[in-house]
């Protein structure tokens, strides 16, 4: 099953822009730069989307609300254009990943990530696939919330910016639903610096 909607989760303005919590607005910022995409301002969606000229009628959607109720948004989305729930791959933050690591995997739970359990929750589902971007974990000494709110350093930084673009880079494969293959080309162990 092709992908047919791509979703970058974030939090709108320019307070959070440049936080990590907005990992996956920077992928689809990206991917929509790489593909010569214009967005544009949906009020029905709740969001900027792009449209992607490819044989599947694929989408690309960026969240306006904030982080906790990004599910009304794609959802919104997906039933107006009849797209099915694992024809959706979300790009997102992921805590349990360090920074320079990017995965790919089908569903599961929300990991106690807000945008991914309102997706859940408006979806109805969990099996949209997930494009996880390593911002690594603040450990014990940090609150998570605020961890996640705050702009990486300059290295953490680099380092996620190489996880996206190792990301985007198997999109094509993705996009034809050829994700067995994506994955084992995202997944294989990064050479030694």
């Amino acid at each position: 099953m092709p992908i047919r909607l791509i979703v970058g989760l974030g939090n709108p303005g320019a307070a959070y822009e440049d936080t990590r919590h907005n990992a996956g607005v920077w992928g689809i910022e990206a991917l929509a730069r790489q593909w010569r995409l214009d967005w544009r301002r949906e009020s029905r969606f709740q969001g900027r989307m792009a449209k992607v000229e490819n044989p599947f009628s694929s989408w690309l959607l960026c969240p306006e609300t904030f982080m906790n109720l990004s599910g009304r948004s794609v959802a919104a989305l997906a039933n107006f254009y009849r797209i099915e729930v694992p024809e959706i791959l979300v790009l997102h933050d992921e805590l349990d990943l360090p920074p320079g690591v990017a995965r790919l995997k089908q569903g599961g739970g929300s990991g106690g990530h807000n945008g991914l359990k309102d997706l859940i929750i408006q979806l109805g589902r969990p099996d949209f696939w997930r494009l996880r971007i390593g911002i690594g974990h603040p450990g014990q000494r940090q609150p998570v919330a605020d961890y996640v709110l705050h702009r990486p350093s300059r290295e953490e930084q680099a380092a996620i910016e190489q996880a996206l673009e190792r990301g985007l880079s198997v999109l094509p494969l993705v996009m034809t639903g050829q994700f067995h293959p994506a994955m084992n080309e995202l997944h294989k162990p990064l050479p030694p610096p």
